[in-house]
């Protein structure tokens, strides 16, 4: 159908070109100097046209006249003949010469010139310039040939222009559905009644929208600092903390704006830095410049992203199971816990062996920056205060936390230890003082072209994290009410990829904790008095706080300064607090403390009690193999391009290859059962 339109429409735009030619008689015809570029003259008109000029009595030529269509040349030094001086010598017809003089006029042309030259049928112009034409029936036949052809064209044009017209709405909608997927269509319709909503909601709840946006700041900002820091380290200073803050800020704006579901959140990752790492190798080892490559790479990233969405490719998720889910969110909590250790290890080994005053120090703040932040976030679900107290205490309680111990660290008492902070710019100015766009074309065409191999992996990578972190907020349990439009969120994501890969700033992806951390700001809970537990009361769904709290990490470039005073064990006690709350709901976990526990102790539905220990223990030794696997990808510089594609590999283990090892009793008793899959398929 879109290759009959654009033939139709080809069809009428050359067609369109001959409609003039019904509104000439023949002779007009022959006047057209480019007559013969006119396809259905080129045919029937076998002699070129010659063009009759005007000329005094005296040099007509009789031989001249001779031929079908005259050529009278211009004589008299080229000189424009007079009107006055025109008339007719001899004039030689098809069945003879007529000889006759005549004489002038004051109107330049005698009577029985002009009847002479009526009867040749002769076009006089101007009083006195003569056009001879010949009386050639068979070019007339052919004249009126085309004349027919012209009428028919332009019946065949207007049909064609009634039919475009009625029908040019159903053939546009018919392309747009060929491109637009019913299930981004779906999203849409689904989420474009909530979005005034989505920004207003926030302003009916004011308290809890400040105490998270506070919280979340501070929580967006850790992550953001600390892998800022370290891509200044893997990059060389191509890329540092004010692209972080920056790229984090922007991206965020933009994703709460155009997003489909606000409550998640875009943010760098572990994951990303990985990748970044990995390409920085390559360019090296390859001796490309880094920042082209990148841009290239996201470009493409982007391309790949948006064509995903369009697609409606995210009901390819329906495919992670729990297993897969659990192995992800299992390696992003190792990743932060991880970061957490290394920041304070690398305290004990700059320090001086006879002074260790600063590490323990140190040790002893991130501890008691991860244990306040617990136990105040716990007190939701205590016994002690009302329930408007503990409410204070979850919104505001993480943020004291945090002044609180940077106001201690500037004491003279703990200063005199030289507890480490943030180390960051004292002005904005980007990495090396580059520009803000990225040179692109400063590598070869072929490698703008080879630059789509690693952004197949960046984007599987992008697909899972931003798929998987959007699972877990639009979980049942999370009692979200607005529903999920996870196409228009891959597409928003894209779209934000390209902007931050042409100004080389960092990418971002979808980030488990912060939407996570976010959804819980955003929660009211309630103590249900029969069931004896704690449930959702209600979700506060915006995307104001998400806007405001990325507009407050890119303002935080012009307070560069005054993060200087934000100690770093802090920063790694916050982590700790992020990888300890990943953990939580996770069955893999769960599975691997209750691998030596007592089966009596253990509900009855206990995977333990239904197909055994060996097996249950059996099952999440796979898990433990495959995560570490994704691991040993993730750590190793020379392989860690490629631990995208590892992920894949997981999709691939659950559907082809434990079906083979247990049964779906197994599975089911697991609660990763096979039949969730193949009704997903329905």
């Amino acid at each position: 159908m879109n290759i009959i339109f654009c033939v139709s429409i080809i069809r009428l735009i050359i067609t369109c070109l001959l409609i003039p030619i019904n509104c000439f008689t023949y002779k007009e015809l022959i006047n057209l100097y480019h007559i013969r570029q006119f396809p259905p003259l080129r045919n029937k008109v076998k002699r070129p046209y010659k063009t009759l000029d005007c000329l005094s009595p005296s040099e007509i030529r009789l031989e001249s006249l001779q031929r079908p269509y005259a050529n009278l040349k211009r004589k008299k030094n080229g000189q424009v003949c007079s009107n006055t001086g025109v008339f007719l010598e001899n004039l030689k017809r098809r069945n003879g010469v007529l000889k006759k003089k005549y004489t002038k006029n004051n109107n330049g042309m005698t009577q029985t010139m002009h009847a002479a030259a009526l009867e040749m049928n002769a076009t006089i112009i101007n009083d006195g310039i003569i056009y001879v034409l010949k009386e050639d029936e068979e070019f007339i036949a052919a004249i009126e040939e085309v004349k027919g052809a012209a009428k028919n064209v332009s019946s065949s044009v207007g049909n064609l222009t009634t039919s475009v017209l009625s029908k040019g709405p159903d053939i546009l909608i018919s392309l747009f559905r060929a491109v637009v997927s019913q299930e981004l269509r779906n999203d849409f319709n689904r989420r474009k009644s909530w979005y005034i909503s989505d920004w207003t909601d926030a302003l009916k709840e004011k308290r809890q929208s400040i105490a998270g946006i506070l919280f979340l700041y501070f929580a967006c900002l850790a992550p953001v600092v600390s892998f800022g820091t370290i891509a200044t380290q893997i990059t060389e200073g191509s890329i540092g903390v004010v692209e972080f803050l920056l790229g984090s800020g922007v991206a965020g704006m933009l994703y709460s704006i155009f997003c489909g579901q606000p409550m998640g959140f875009v943010a760098p990752t572990g994951l990303t830095l990985a990748f970044i790492s990995g390409l920085y190798r390559f360019c090296s080892l390859k001796n490309v410049p880094f920042l082209p490559i990148y841009t290239w790479v996201g470009l493409w990233t982007s391309f790949f992203m948006i064509t995903l969405g369009l697609r409606g490719s995210s009901k390819l998720i329906r495919f992670c199971t729990r297993f897969t889910d659990e192995i992800f969110n299992s390696l992003l909590s190792l990743n932060f816990i991880y970061e957490a250790f290394i920041s304070l290890r690398r305290n004990f080994l700059l320090a001086d062996p006879m002074n260790l005053s600063m590490p323990f120090v140190s040790l002893s703040m991130a501890l008691a920056t991860f244990w306040s932040t617990m136990k105040i976030m716990s007190m939701q679900t205590s016994i002690y205060f009302n329930q408007k107290v503990r409410n204070l205490a979850k919104d505001f309680g993480p943020v004291l936390v945090i002044i609180l111990l940077s106001f201690l660290n500037a004491t003279k008492q703990i200063k005199k230890f030289g507890v480490p902070t943030l180390v960051v710019p004292g002005s904005f100015q980007l990495s090396e003082g580059r520009d803000f766009l990225v040179p692109l074309f400063n590598v070869p065409v072929a490698t703008r072209f080879i630059s789509a191999l690693p952004a197949l992996l960046l984007t599987a990578l992008f697909f899972m994290d931003q798929n998987i972190s959007l699972r877990v907020v639009n979980n049942p349990d999370k009692k979200l009410k607005k529903g999920e439009a996870y196409n228009i969120d891959m597409i928003a994501l894209g779209g934000i990829t390209a902007l931050l890969s042409l100004f080389g700033l960092p990418w971002m992806c979808g980030a488990t904790v912060q939407s996570m951390n976010h959804v819980k700001a955003m929660t009211r809970m309630k103590f249900n008095q029969n069931t004896q537990t704690v449930e959702v009361e209600k979700v506060t769904e915006t995307r104001t706080t998400g806007f405001v709290i990325h507009a407050m990490l890119a303002a935080t470039v012009g307070l560069l300064p005054t993060l200087r005073f934000l100690p770093i064990p802090v920063v790694s006690g916050v982590f700790l607090f992020i990888g300890r709350k990943l953990m939580t709901g996770n069955t893999f976990l769960k599975r691997i403390q209750l691998a030596y526990a007592e089966r009596k102790r253990l509900p009855m539905n206990h995977p333990i009690n239904v197909i055994g220990k060996k097996r249950m223990n059996f099952f999440t030794a796979i898990q433990i193999t495959c995560l570490t696997l994704l691991w040993a990808f993730k750590q190793n510089s020379a392989t860690s391009i490629f631990f995208p594609s590892i992920i894949l590999m997981l999709i691939a283990i659950r559907l082809l290859v434990l079906p083979r090892i247990f049964s779906e009793k197994e599975l089911t008793a697991l609660g990763d059962p096979t039949s969730a899959i193949l009704l997903s398929k329905s």
